[in-house]
């Protein structure tokens, strides 16, 4: 009976990850034939639904993802004939879609031949606030939940709910249609479309169920570079994850504890990745038009060229970061900012700069005053910070760093570096 349990929890477990793998692409194909999020999203659910009671039982099918995809499309059709509206706009699925059509494969039309790129510009539609084309992509395709666009957006569960909800109803009203954008329409649509794939990146980056989601987001910048050659900024975002994964692989001990970036072993950063990443920044800087994305990628492209923390260029960090704050004067550019000129001017500087922002939802805005407050012996102050960041951070290794071993951690990193 146990060994059963077991087999039964591990197939679950398998269902779970092929649902974060494939329920992006699944939702993409469905609203490719049917053009309706809310029938594609409620289709793939019923389809894993149905893979939780029938895999336990037998093998898993040999494409789990295709299996998914065609379960959903014909939960969808049978909920399509039994509405009146549903049966007009199966017909007119019909027509789009033949039925020797396989859903899963992108149609060979327009400029973009990716199924979930092509939904992300298609979501990406001007009638709709930039935010919500954000958040709305960022939940159909990049296997977030909606407490976790919720975080990225700094709002309640709740409040983010309701957002997508409301995009979801204009899209409806407003019968946006989903098509893939003609050629000249594209660079209209690409920064929301840029921070997508970029919140993909970093929703893969702090995940502990879903890491995958780092390579879909550096495939689909790939092809965005592919598609948009002369796109500066499409450029600096392909080199910025680059040179962002080239360091993930020592972010983390065996323990999942987090390790911080002057504690990393340099030795295991991918240099192949740090090459391509540098080079592209290298050609960024030779067109001169420089955006957000192409500054971050500079400044992990300085951080790359440091062999030790002690060699760390940090003037020329600050002097990236007051070109990118110019260009994008938000809150956490603001603390990033702060935390480099702390390294060039002392902690009392840059904690009166992280003072001054109204960041009190955000976990590294808190985790940023404790090491401050710690450097200048602060330690009551400190404390009491480390526990408001270790209470808001989203995985359980952030918050053990910040409960247990940050403090300790940073300590023995600044004794190294002083």
């Amino acid at each position: 009976m146990g060994d059963v349990a077991a087999a039964r929890k591990l197939d679950e477990a398998e269902v779970g990850r092929i649902f974060r793998e494939e329920s992006g692409r699944s939702v993409a194909a469905l609203i490719r034939v049917f053009g309706d999020i809310d029938l594609a999203e409620d289709a793939v659910q019923e389809a894993f639904a149905v893979a939780l009671r029938k895999w336990p039982a037998a093998c898993l099918p040999p494409n789990p993802g295709a299996w998914i995809t065609t379960t959903a499309r014909n939960r969808a059709i049978d909920r399509l004939r039994r509405e009146s509206r549903g049966r007009e706009l199966l017909s007119e699925a019909v027509l789009l879609s033949p039925a020797n059509d396989d859903p899963r494969s992108p149609r060979k039309e327009g400029p973009v031949q990716d199924d979930r790129l092509r939904l992300i510009f298609t979501c990406c539609h001007p009638a709709i606030s930039t935010e919500a084309q954000v958040a709305l992509t960022l939940r159909l395709l990049g296997g977030a939940s909606t407490k976790e666009v919720a975080r990225t957006f700094l709002v309640t569960e709740p409040a983010m709910a309701q957002r997508l909800a409301r995009a979801k109803r204009k899209i409806k009203a407003a019968r946006i249609p989903y098509r893939v954008p003609e050629e000249h329409e594209l660079p209209d649509r690409l920064r929301p479309v840029l921070a997508v794939v970029y919140l993909v990146y970093n929703t893969g980056l702090t995940s502990t169920t879903d890491p995958d989601l780092c390579s879909e987001a550096i495939r689909l910048a790939r092809i965005l570079a592919m598609l948009m050659p002369d796109e500066p900024e499409v450029a600096g975002l392909l080199a910025l994850l680059l040179l962002t994964e080239s360091r993930r692989a020592s972010r983390m001990r065996p323990d999942r504890s987090l390790v911080l970036l002057g504690e990393q072993d340099r030795r295991r950063w991918d240099r192949a990745l740090i090459e391509e990443g540098q080079a592209i920044v290298r050609q960024c800087l030779r067109r001169n038009q420089p955006g957000a994305y192409q500054l971050q990628a500079a400044i992990n492209a300085v951080h790359a060229d440091a062999t030790t923390l002690e060699q760390t260029d940090w003037s020329q960090i600050v002097a990236l970061y007051d070109q990118l704050l110019a260009l994008a004067p938000t809150p956490v550019v603001a603390l990033n900012r702060a935390i480099a000129i702390g390294e060039v001017r002392g902690a009392s500087a840059a904690l009166a700069l992280v003072d001054e922002l109204d960041l009190d939802t955000y976990h590294p805005f808190h985790a940023t005053r404790a090491d401050l407050l710690r450097r200048l012996g602060r330690k009551g102050e400190a404390a009491a910070a480390y526990e408001r960041a270790a209470a808001l951070a989203p995985t359980d290794a952030e918050q053990d760093f910040l409960k247990q071993g940050g403090r300790a951690r940073a300590e023995r990193t600044r004794r190294r570096t002083s």
